[in-house]
């Protein structure tokens, strides 16, 4: 299972961003392309492990996006997508981001007090994002029915777990400063 992103990861080129070895993939930066079957592949996983009994599905801008899009087509559910930028609509909340390369603004919108949502992601590392966006949605309101993230890199998942959240991803990643090391199928326990 999951072999077209697990083989695609493992020829994923490496390059630092700082003290960070950081992998370019198509899920998690659209480079060179997403390619059809991969994106499928990915969509349908989560099919099979999200509780999808929700209202919305909500993803970050901007790898976020295709999955989500794949998703909502495939389930059809309306997709939220947090913005990076601000545009100052009734009930905009603005969210905090920090990750292990970068500090930003983000901003949520379309998102009422009730609403089920299934969040999903492309990499979780140090997890910084994904909490401010479930801190965000709990001030809006929102019941968070799932969490599914396709890669997992870092403590990210245990520090979301130490808050409370339960996030299910689909491969683990080891990355060293030249390659993809290691990719295998996450146990979601």
């Amino acid at each position: 299972m999951l072999e077209r992103l697990k083989r695609s990861l493992l020829e994923a080129p490496v390059f630092k961003r700082g003290e960070y070895n950081y992998f370019i993939h198509p899920i998690t930066d659209g480079v060179p392309e997403i390619k059809p079957d991969l994106l499928r592949e990915v969509a349908d996983q989560i099919v099979r492990m999200a509780d999808l009994e929700a209202d919305k599905i909500v993803t970050v801008e901007a790898m976020g996006i295709p999955i989500g899009a794949a998703l909502s087509l495939i389930c059809d559910i309306p997709l939220v997508i947090i913005r990076k930028r601000k545009y100052g609509m009734p009930g905009e909340i603005e969210v905090s981001q920090v990750t292990g390369y970068s500090k930003s603004q983000l901003f949520l919108n379309g998102i009422k007090r009730g609403d089920r949502v299934v969040i999903v992601d492309d990499v979780i590392s140090t997890g910084g994002t994904l909490l401010a966006v479930l801190k965000s949605l709990e001030v809006a309101g929102a019941a968070i029915k799932d969490i599914v993230v396709v890669v997992r890199r870092g403590e990210g998942v245990q520090r979301l777990r130490s808050e409370g959240y339960l996030v299910k991803t689909m491969v683990d990643v080891e990355v060293d400063e030249k390659r993809v090391t290691e990719v295998r199928e996450s146990e979601n326990t």
